[in-house]
């Protein structure tokens, strides 16, 4: 049958239909529109558990937005393998004029937008990309001499000023605040199709995950009090939103609103996103490496029996072990007590932060590259933080000041008292001399 030109929208991290950048822009843009998804081989192929909760995570994310289009007589077209084979099969396939999506800043996608870009512009074809997974991005926030910011409490400043300062009641220019893209105006833009087949998880060589994914619905009670509550891993006092930002489940936009509004904490925790995004963009090299050059020669000890008991919480400290059996059964660690693992692995056990940081990539739900590397190099001394190398946290004092009646301790590590838990892997006093005494010499070449 003969078909007019379409565009295609393509999601990625993003996995919305409400308030999406770029599928409000491709709806708008006077062609029908095609959604569609890529199972990325070059991603999946590297997970190695074949259980990996965000793979069903995604796979359901995806199964919800078929059926939601279904009501408008569309459907998601779902390709598994590599981007650039299967856009260039897409393209083959459809009269298409522009591709649609949003930005991702890792390196891997930034490299994979690009042969993308380039392998459809050789066909006559458009690729526009818009911002939609942080509310400033890039260059939006920078020093008044245009250079980016490397401290946070600065950054944060001039972006809430940025965000006050401006207000546009022009739906195209709402990008850059609060206002919400209203693609439910133009749903009716969708390409009419008939539904294609929705693959299975085994199709795409994976099983169901046990592990419960946290509830994208938060009580506006737990923001209000966020700042009073968040510290102490032993009550709920978190959203425990990260799975649902990391793939777009959610609306920054929104969130960043009711936060706004609710709790600035907590819209503080929204804006170190943006932070440790621009960082990544304007500093790539921090992917690989410290962000401080000069801690590239700190001499770590790497001792793979103390990593083994990190990963496995036996380390014999209590609120490190806790934090790893948290992470290691749910996906999930209270970030108060990610401070505490990560100083603990970085200054304690002297081991290399990126072990760590990529422990952390396979384990999270809510993994973000630019987010956890920015937290690890913060935890090793060696980030973007302004706090110096000898903030050592002593898991002791820091049990006592945020789990005081062990109520954290004794979910997760019910053996601590008895006489199968084991023995501390290191004395705290011992440790942290002799990592104060690796870091300075490091730093004094």
């Amino acid at each position: 049958f003969l078909m007019g030109k379409v565009n295609l929208f393509w999601f990625r991290r993003d996995l919305r239909l409400n308030d999406n950048a770029g599928l409000y822009h491709a709806l708008k843009s006077g062609n029908p529109v095609l959604p569609v998804f890529i199972f990325d081989t070059n991603i999946l192929d590297k997970i190695s558990d074949r259980t990996d909760a965000r793979v069903s995570y995604i796979h359901n994310c995806i199964q919800q937005i078929h059926s939601e289009l279904q009501k408008y007589s569309t459907t998601i077209l779902i390709r598994i393998g590599d981007p650039v084979k299967e856009m260039s099969k897409l393209v083959e396939e459809f009269p298409v004029e522009t591709i649609y999506t949003n930005h991702d800043f890792e390196s891997y996608a930034i490299i994979r937008d690009a042969n993308v870009g380039r392998m459809v512009s050789q066909k006559g074809i458009g690729f526009k990309t818009f911002k939609d997974h942080v509310i400033f991005e890039k260059s939006e926030v920078v020093k008044d001499d245009g250079t980016p910011y490397t401290v946070f409490t600065p950054y944060s400043k001039k972006w809430k000023a940025k965000l006050l300062n401006k207000q546009s009641e022009n739906e195209e220019q709402s990008s850059f605040y609060f206002k919400s893209y209203p693609t439910e105006k133009y749903f009716h833009n969708f390409l009419k199709i008939s539904p294609y087949a929705f693959p299975s998880l085994d199709q795409i060589g994976f099983q169901p995950s046990k592990v419960v994914i946290p509830s994208i619905d938060v009580p506006t009670s737990l923001i209000k009090n966020y700042n009073e509550q968040r510290d102490f891993p032993g009550i709920n006092g978190t959203s425990k939103l990260g799975i649902h930002f990391r793939f777009g489940k959610i609306s920054i936009r929104e969130k960043a609103r009711k936060a706004f509004i609710l709790n600035e904490t907590y819209l503080n925790e929204l804006i170190w996103r943006d932070f440790y995004s621009q960082i990544l963009f304007h500093f790539p090299y921090v992917e690989n490496g410290p962000f401080r050059k000069e801690y590239s020669q700190i001499k770590w000890l790497n001792n793979t029996e103390d990593f083994e008991k990190w990963c496995n919480g036996r380390t014999g400290y209590p609120i490190v072990d806790a934090g790893m059996a948290e992470l290691n059964q749910t996906g999930f660690m209270h970030n108060r007590v990610r401070m505490i693992v990560a100083s603990f692995l970085t200054k304690h056990l002297l081991i290399d932060w990126r072990w760590g940081e990529h422990y952390f990539a396979e384990k999270l739900l809510d993994f973000d590259l630019a987010s956890n590397n920015g937290g690890w190099q913060w935890a090793a001394g060696c980030g973007t933080d302004a706090a110096p190398y000898f903030r050592i946290f002593n898991p002791a004092s820091q049990t006592e000041k945020f789990d005081k009646n062990l109520v954290y301790i004794r979910k997760w590590v019910p053996d601590f008292d008895s006489s199968s838990y084991p023995k501390p892997i290191v004395d705290h006093a011992f440790a942290r001399q002799r990592c104060l005494e690796t870091y300075k010499k490091a730093l004094s070449k």
